[in-house]
């Protein structure tokens, strides 16, 4: 094995950030083991707060149910906490193999400034993707699984109830269909602007257009799931691809729901979409999410960064109320002694 930067035995201490309790998140410190063979020590230049799943963690509202389902790949402790969370790393590989010595790499890793995994589990990045917007490839995958669970047709009219990253993200695929028209639905006015860069019309609840072929939700409100059986057309399908966690949740089945004869579908990146899960792998999703990062219309879609040690002041303000424009929140390291 190949290192730079010193031994693999050199005593390192990282900070990585953890939620304690619900509601309350801190840095800590921790140090690394030595690194053992067929790993690599990333150094890690942004990772970005997946706003809804974190969310909940940060709130302590993973259902007791869900608590092993939910697990990030390489989590620590447990739910409610105290727990070190997140699954977007973009860093540089300082150690490890020598064909990956100095590469900038994706990973599942939660917020820490240095880290140790399995070479196995680290994607180089495409050399037209800068790093600061690989931040977008967890949700971006979630984006695909959700189009292939969905499997639209050229010219289908849909709609996106949600204009948050991941629903901005659906869209933006979605627009890429031949013949057809994509809509994006949200109460927050200020989306308009971003759904007509990528492709996208854009109305709020009460102006959007229905008889839609299909839907997918992405809001993470009953409301928004509400809006979005309103718009489907007959025997069209909604896709619901917001997770409420110990929440309850509203829905109008008693509407036109089976009059209508539509379907309610769920759609979740855990497991590979049943069409495709024969020939793709979870490895293979995420490197095509990563080769589709190259447009820099998807900048837009960062809408904040700050600092990472900032990360518990940012959690705190992203689970509340007052974070309203907010899309992606990606979270900048510097170098470290």
């Amino acid at each position: 094995m190949s290192l730079a930067n010193g031994s693999s035995s050199s005593p390192l201490t990282a900070q990585a950030c953890w939620v304690v309790a619900p509601g309350q998140a801190e840095i800590r410190s921790e140090q690394l083991p030595a690194l053992a063979e067929g790993e690599v020590r990333v150094r890690t230049l942004h990772s970005g707060v997946s706003r809804g799943t974190e969310g909940l963690v940060f709130r302590g509202e993973v259902p007791a149910s869900e608590a092993r389902r939910m697990r990030a790949p390489f989590q620590a402790g447990d739910f409610p906490g105290p727990v070190k969370y997140g699954y977007v790393n973009v860093g540089v590989v300082e150690a490890g193999p020598s064909e990956l010595l100095g590469r900038t790499v994706f990973c599942l890793y939660p917020h820490q400034t240095v880290f140790q995994l399995p070479a196995s589990a680290v994607l180089p990045l495409p050399p037209d993707v800068p790093p600061s917007r690989a931040v977008l490839a967890a949700n971006m995958e979630t984006a695909i699984n959700a189009l292939w669970d969905a499997n639209p047709s050229p010219g289908n009219h849909i709609a996106v109830v949600g204009g948050g990253t991941l629903g901005l993200l659906v869209a933006w695929l979605a627009a890429r269909l031949p013949t057809g028209t994509v809509e994006v639905v949200d109460t927050n006015p200020s989306r308009a602007g971003i759904a007509a860069a990528l492709g996208a019309s854009f109305a709020l609840p009460a102006q959007a257009q229905g008889n839609a072929d299909l839907v997918i939700h992405t809001s993470g409100q009953s409301a928004g799931l509400a809006t979005a059986l309103g718009l489907a057309a007959f025997e069209a399908t909604v896709l619901e691809l917001s997770w409420y966690g110990s929440r309850p949740v509203s829905v109008p089945l008693g509407e036109a729901f089976h009059s209508q004869r539509l379907t309610l579908k769920s759609s979740q990146v855990g497991h590979v979409a049943t069409r495709q899960r024969e020939r793709w792998t979870h490895r293979q999703r995420l490197e095509l999410a990563l080769s589709m990062l190259t447009d820099p219309v998807l900048d837009q879609l960062i809408t904040d960064s700050a600092p990472f040690a900032e990360l518990p002041q940012v959690l705190a303000r992203l689970a509340g109320a007052d974070a309203p424009d907010t899309l992606c929140q990606r979270m900048d390291y510097y170098p470290q002694p």
